[in-house]
């Protein structure tokens, strides 16, 4: 017999920060949607007509009217979206938190809303319910509706505090939850039971959660039942996937997923969280995962209606594949595999398109930004500081590869200490690198490299770097990254750079490195006035070029 022809799809399928993967497949399509925490706007979606070729769709959540995060602390915002399609609409869950690691309680409203197309309209939000977070919807083939969230237990400590998913129907008439609650799992001995999905086939119901915590303990647990409400069998060879123990694997951390059916119906996929660490760090020493935690694939076999992951050798097991073979009848182009924000980009500033892979933060950046006032370029309007929770004027687009180049050309005369606008490379508001043109009373216009770090000798504060004299007129930045690695320069003819000392330390741009945290690392343009919040400084272009196969 022949073999199969097929297509090899790399893991991770969306690198980066990428994290809690929904996935759903409607109308020919594959749809995948993302947490993004505090970047804004909200929900990164995903779309595809094989697995192999993604683009992105504008975000859903990009009105007030949808979400407003205004004050809200690093690593709060959206988590955990679930994404699904039922009765001719996409219906979105998304939790807002407003709070998640002050006091004992988590502060988590879900919403629901429901557009005809996946680039919307988005209907007006409907909140649901508050009491835990990743709360998903799952359509039954009766017609019922059921929604469900981790409970959150406040009055108990550590990993109990995670007390089981409860479900609830929802009426789409209404628009609300039905009275009774049903408690239908605790998960297992992982612990931690989160980010619960249903799914229904061959006459079981299946529950897959998210247990273990969000780092290298990461798991997904199954369970089956004849009924919705349970009791639920755990999987005989429980987790369903998970990289613990096995700290050889490129691909770590997984967990947290979903999956869905291909669009022929013959075979079933699973989309994932995950992490790759940075090479060369012992297990022991919690390597850092600057890409934040990203999305990965992998095909489930179904043995006895049980499923199982299928490894790179066509053996079944619960480890993460590096790889996914996909048949090529079913794939839509003889391209290679590609990702949004792939490769070399040069963005311009003529229009709006720009917006597809770059994020502001919290709230819209109406207002704070002209495509208009100067054609062709972005003018950013000086906004708050880079350590404020509110209207910070700043355009970012994730990390994508372990080796990258960044550049823009600003065009900024400050005369004003608190003026200042330039290049960052940033985890959060605690924890960046800013390369920034200000101004000195001494010498004028200045070039300075600036770290806001929260393990320095003065955390949370700057830490100045070199005063360098600059004349009249626009500044090219480059910051250029290898691995843990990273160093700015700067030019004011465009062709000859000087770089910048001292080297940086990109791996501190983590989850692991300033605490508990759920993002990446982002480089981007920003501009700062704390004196009047109008100062505007001028960027050109931004390029960001990819240079690390191991991203593709």
């Amino acid at each position: 017999m022949e073999k199969q022809k097929t297509v090899r799809v790399n893991n991770p399928i969306l690198p980066g920060f990428h994290a809690d993967p929904s996935i759903c497949m409607a109308n020919g399509e594959y749809f995948i949607a993302n947490s993004t925490f505090e970047w804004y706007p909200g929900v990164e979606i995903s779309r595809s007509k094989d697995l192999v070729h993604w683009t992105s769709v504008p975000s859903p959540l990009s009105e007030k009217r949808l979400l407003d995060m205004n004050g809200e602390k690093f690593s709060c915002g959206i988590w955990a979206p679930c994404l699904s399609y039922s009765d001719g609409l996409f219906w979105l869950i998304y939790t807002n938190v407003r709070n998640w690691n002050v006091g004992p309680h988590k502060d988590c409203p879900n919403f629901l809303t429901t557009a005809p197309s996946i680039e919307g309209p988005w209907s007006d939000p409907v909140f649901l319910n508050a009491s835990g977070f990743d709360a998903s919807m799952f359509h039954d083939d009766d017609g019922r509706h059921w929604y469900i969230n981790m409970e959150w237990d406040y009055r108990k400590i550590g990993p109990r505090q995670f007390s089981g998913i409860v479900m609830r129907e929802y009426d789409p008439k209404t628009k609300t939850l039905g009275a009774e609650r049903h408690k239908i799992f605790l998960g297992s001995d992982i612990g931690m039971v989160e980010g619960p999905h249903l799914y229904k086939r061959n006459g079981y119901y299946y529950i897959a959660a998210a247990e273990g915590g969000t780092s290298y303990e990461h798991a997904i647990s199954l369970g089956r039942s004849k009924s919705i409400t349970g009791p639920y069998e755990l999987h005989p060879k429980n987790p369903l996937i998970s990289s613990y123990g096995h700290y050889d694997l490129k691909i770590q951390k997984a967990g947290h997923g979903s999956w869905c059916y291909s669009l022929d119906g013959k075979r079933t996929y699973l989309v994932y969280l995950c992490g790759r660490p940075l090479a060369g760090k012992p297990i022991s020493s919690v390597p850092e995962c600057i890409l934040g935690r990203e999305t990965a694939l992998a095909e489930i076999e179904w043995v006895d209606d049980w499923p199982y992951i299928k490894q790179t050798d066509g053996s079944l097991g619960n480890t993460p594949p590096d790889y996914v073979d996909i048949p090529a009848e079913t794939v839509t182009s003889d391209e290679p595999q590609s990702f949004p924000g792939m490769g070399k980009n040069h963005y311009s500033f003529n229009d709006g398109d720009f917006l597809r892979d770059f994020k502001t933060l919290r709230t819209p950046a109406t207002g704070r930004y002209s495509l208009t006032e100067r054609p062709g370029w972005l003018r950013l309007y000086g906004g708050q500081s880079p350590w404020s929770f509110y209207e910070q004027s700043i355009f970012c687009r994730r990390q994508t590869d372990f080796r990258f180049e960044a550049e823009t050309k600003i065009d900024f005369e400050p005369d004003y200490f608190q003026q200042y606008a330039g290049m960052c490379y940033r985890y959060d508001e605690e924890t960046q690198y800013l390369l920034q043109v200000t101004y000195s009373e001494t010498r004028g216009k200045i070039l300075q490299l600036n770290t806001i770090m929260p393990q320095s000798e003065y955390p949370n504060d700057f830490i100045q770097g070199m005063e360098i004299e600059l004349k009249k007129g626009p500044v090219w930045m480059r910051l250029e990254v290898d691995h843990a690695k990273a160093w700015f320069s700067w030019s004011q003819d465009g062709k000859n750079f000087n770089k910048i000392r001292p080297l940086c330390d990109a791996s501190k741009l983590s989850d692991e490195y300033g605490g508990m945290g759920f993002t990446g690392a982002f480089v981007g343009m920003f501009c700062v006035d704390t004196e009047f919040y109008r100062k505007p400084a001028d960027f050109e272009y931004f390029d960001y070029t990819g240079f690390d196969k191991d991203s593709k």
